[in-house]
């Protein structure tokens, strides 16, 4: 039988904050829309164009793994642009995307964030640490399963409940994507639910809003890939408020993979979730 392990626990929000230094720097190096435009000429794992911005984020987020795994840590990573890689097996998936929004990120407008999960199984019910860095506000949110979630290092105490007009609508959401022949079947549905809608260009940050009661909900209207929901989806938990994938039985049953295999669905309260998913059915 082999010997257990002695590595040391990997510090996880340590390795998040020094990806997020180089994260910064990779913007400073190309400040501009007409440098974060330049396309790499390849095809992610995740299907989409690859920019140099991309790469070049992605590639800050890979060297803090490649300290964490030369210091003992075990595990697979799942990333939107290199798909998966094996860190010496183990348990652990650590789900990646360096860069939610970069649609915002190269025509130089705010919110656009680094998304990182680790979990210890295949599902979203199984994320065990979660952490999104906004850049526009500069906005740091973390979670650990069962121990609560934080928002630039203070704890998401007793967040405030959900806020409804008088007509009993929620009074305001945020959602994704904002193609308008998603959103445009969904308009009087959507009307009688809730007072205002924002698009903020991510699902990580657009999710995050929900862990503070700062929107009253969230939904995204088409199916996501975990590498852009895995973390948010466990700080919004932690925080009190309550997710479902509503493609699977399980509501937090999607798999941590690069497929698009669920619509996410986010509220403060179950009746408000199941008003949320109403209107997407």
């Amino acid at each position: 039988m082999p010997s257990p392990s002695t590595a040391p626990s990997p510090d996880w929000l340590g390795a998040c904050r020094r990806a997020v230094e180089g994260l910064r720097e990779v913007f400073a190096e190309h400040p501009t829309s007409v440098e974060r435009i330049v396309e790499t000429g390849d095809t992610g794992e995740g299907g989409d164009l690859t920019l140099v911005i991309d790469q070049e984020a992605e590639d800050a987020v890979f060297a803090q793994l490649d300290a964490l795994h030369a210091d003992g840590a075990r595990f697979t990573a799942i990333s939107e642009e290199r798909g998966v890689i094996d860190y010496g097996g183990g348990d652990l998936r650590v789900v990646i995307d360096p860069l939610d929004g970069s649609l915002n990120a190269k025509r130089g407008m705010t919110h656009f964030a680094l998304s990182i999960a680790v979990a210890d199984g295949p599902t979203m019910a199984d994320v065990l640490f979660g952490f999104v860095y906004d850049f526009g506000p500069r906005e740091e949110w973390h979670a650990q399963r069962g121990e609560g979630a934080w928002l630039n290092g203070r704890r998401i105490d007793s967040p405030p409940s959900e806020r409804r007009t008088g007509d009993g609508r929620l009074e305001m959401i945020t959602f994704e994507s904002a193609d308008p022949r998603l959103l445009a079947p969904k308009i009087a549905a959507l009307g009688e639910t809730v007072n205002r809608l924002r698009a903020m260009g991510s699902i990580a940050i657009s999710l995050c809003q929900l862990a503070p009661t700062r929107v009253d909900g969230m939904f995204t209207l088409r199916r996501t890939r975990s590498v852009d929901v895995a973390a948010a989806q466990l700080i919004v938990r932690e925080a009190g408020a309550v997710v479902a994938f509503p493609e699977f039985d399980d509501p937090l049953g999607a798999p941590l993979d690069i497929e698009p295999h669920s619509r996410v669905v986010a509220a403060r309260t179950p009746e408000s979730l199941a008003r949320l998913i109403a209107v997407l059915q």
